[in-house]
């Protein structure tokens, strides 16, 4: 764990490659583009482009891809709280 009590971690996506979605992955976590940029793929087949410096909230989006279509690595931090000072999920 850093010192500043958050969680940080790096996401790598190559050149012309894509990472499918998996809300779980980004629960609870702000995503910054760090390096290159990224395109979220809807469901609906839509995209939407995202360069660096772009901070972005991936939980609970319809999504089914994110892409990078550019000719260098995109890199994404995340940052989340640990996981031991999450708030407790609500039940409907």
């Amino acid at each position: 764990m850093a010192r500043s009590g958050f969680e940080r971690r790096m996401v790598r996506i190559p050149a012309g490659c894509e990472r499918a979605y998996d809300e779980s992955e980004w629960e609870d976590e702000l995503v910054i583009v760090v390096c290159g940029a990224v395109e979220l793929e809807a469901l609906s087949g839509r995209r939407w482009p995202f360069r660096r410096g772009a901070i972005l909230w991936l939980e609970g989006l319809p999504l089914r891809a994110i892409h990078n279509a550019g000719d260098e690595t995109a890199v994404l931090m995340t940052v989340s709280r640990p996981m031991n000072s999450r708030p407790p999920c609500r039940l409907n």
